[in-house]
């Protein structure tokens, strides 16, 4: 159930799952493309990010890398994915292209989509060079399909 506090599917970053949850990617190193606020950002870096006045995981994750401890990306992620049917949720890393596409895969697999598939659809929906590196597919393909799976 999709309500006024989500994004807008057409802004700039924005990636709308089949379920109709729209989730906003960006890079850290740009500024915010929209003006409002997300209700609950997941910063993908190898340090902290900077505090934010809302509510915020830091997933510790060195570029062109896979996270650093999977169970613990996974369950943010997880839970990302269910505050994203009535939330506005962001995810970011400094370039918004490698570990964000990533992140966004795996949103895709929770939402539904065969994992492999996953990485394609966010190619073709956020942008065409997500998911960078063999690691990072590599960890989306072997995501067990739909939610669960805290071994990821």
């Amino acid at each position: 159930m999709m309500n006024n506090r989500t994004w807008d599917h057409t802004a700039p970053g924005a990636v709308v799952l089949p379920s109709g949850r729209v989730v906003l990617g960006r890079a850290l190193s740009k500024p915010r493309p929209l003006q409002r606020d997300p209700e609950l950002g997941i910063y993908l870096s190898f340090r902290p990010p900077r505090d934010t006045p809302w509510d915020s995981r830091w997933i510790q994750w060195a570029d062109f890398w896979i996270p650093s401890s999977r169970p613990d990306a996974y369950a943010s992620l997880t839970e990302a994915w269910k505050r994203s049917a009535a939330e506005r949720v962001e995810v970011a890393c400094r370039g918004g292209i490698g570990r964000t596409g990533t992140a966004l895969a795996v949103l895709a697999v929770l939402d539904g989509i065969e994992p492999r598939a996953a990485i394609k659809y966010i190619r073709e929906n956020y942008h065409p060079r997500a998911v960078e590196t063999p690691w990072q597919r590599r960890w989306v393909t072997r995501l067990p399909e739909g939610a669960g799976g805290a071994s990821c």
